[in-house]
């Protein structure tokens, strides 16, 4: 696949087809979040898979209420991983753990596409509320939520700024 039209082309989605994902895709969506860089390659990250119809409909609630989150078949929350980035500092734990997750999110959205399935990056909701949700140990903290399933419709792309606004050569 060429990345860059991967990149261009990919959407957020948030309808989704009530359609289980094989396994042998959520593989590779494992293998994305598993081989991303990390700071160090500490790998201060933890991913939580989420399928049960109960949790993920409890996690779109705690995510102000986005229920679309809910009627994905598969719902991804990323969390950064304090004990582990703890060699980097406080920078290590405020930023190169979310960078951490960034990056996995971002090659798993894109293995998504390549494999016919949408999704959406979600970064507003209540991380106390989904961490009681999860009952997550202390080292972890959820930063993201992702949504994933196979569109049911695919919206046209949002405008972009221009290169002039977005980079700068000096």
């Amino acid at each position: 696949m060429d990345i860059l039209k991967a990149v261009r082309e990919r959407r957020s989605i948030r309808d989704f087809h009530k359609k289980e994902i094989p396994q042998e895709i959520v593989d590779k969506l494992i293998d994305a979040l598993i081989w991303a860089p990390s700071a160090g390659n500490l790998q201060a990250r933890k991913f939580y898979f989420i399928k049960d119809a109960k949790l993920k409909r409890r996690i779109a609630a705690a995510a102000l209420n986005q229920n679309f989150i809910a009627e994905a078949p598969l719902v991804i929350v990323g969390c950064t991983d304090s004990r582990i980035s703890w060699r980097y500092g406080e920078r290590g734990v405020y930023l190169y753990s979310i960078q951490d997750v960034a990056a996995s999110i971002m090659g798993m959205m894109l293995v998504a596409y390549e494999n016919g399935l949408g999704s959406v990056w979600i970064g507003a909701f209540n991380e106390s509320a989904v961490f009681e949700i999860l009952n997550l140990p202390k080292n972890l903290r959820p930063v993201a939520i992702v949504p994933v399933g196979y569109p049911s419709r695919i919206p046209y792309p949002p405008p972009r700024v221009s290169v002039s606004e977005a980079i700068e050569f000096r």
